[in-house]
């Protein structure tokens, strides 16, 4: 498994490239979250599915994607859909998009009685949708092998979480819940004007 410095160095590495010019395609950095995932991580198996965000790549790379294979398809503009049916890794760019898509996988690991679990990582907007409420109340209704974890760092893209949504709800029971500050901007490396 990655450790802390080998997570860091891999996104400075892409940040590099990106601010080359060599990357034509939006991609999201992560950054000061490194401990509170390798400890989630460390509960994850190799044969349980990962659904990931955008901001995949941390992810991609506790679950065991290889870094060379990673930074290719970066490369090449898929950060932010980086996908791998070895490895049971799946990620999308659309807000709640990959919530009834791991419930679905849920379901078939209940339906065909393996030991697996999945694992899908949210923000904190998309945790405040009603997509994230019907999918988790349907999942604990059911009692499917899935477990929620909720990445906080308080920014709807580039709005406070809390401003914006007034984030009310309350984390339920068998969610991770955990808070960090963003160290980069919503995308890109913030070296560049955005529009």
């Amino acid at each position: 498994m990655f450790n802390k410095n080998q997570l860091i160095n891999f996104e400075e590495e892409i940040k590099k490239i990106y601010e080359s010019g060599k990357i034509r395609a939006p991609i999201h950095l992560s950054g000061n979250n490194e401990e509170h995932l390798i400890k989630i991580f460390k509960k994850i198996k190799k044969n349980d599915w990962v659904f990931s965000t955008w901001r995949n790549h941390y992810h991609a790379l506790l679950k065991g994607i290889p870094k060379e294979w990673l930074k290719k398809e970066i490369i090449k503009g898929r950060s932010m859909g980086i996908n791998s049916i070895k490895h049971k890794f799946y990620s999308s760019a659309i807000v709640g998009g990959i919530l009834p898509i791991a419930l679905g996988v849920a379901k078939s690991i209940k339906l065909k009685k393996q030991k697996t679990k999945v694992w899908v990582f949210i923000g904190d907007m998309t945790f405040e949708t009603g997509v994230f409420h019907e999918c988790y109340k349907f999942s604990k209704n059911m009692k499917l092998p899935i477990k929620f974890v909720v990445e906080d760092n308080n920014m709807s893209t580039n709005s406070p979480t809390d401003k914006v949504w007034g984030k009310k709800s309350k984390t339920p029971k068998n969610v991770f819940y955990y808070k960090y500050k963003r160290k980069y901007p919503h995308h890109g490396t913030g070296g560049w004007v955005l529009f």
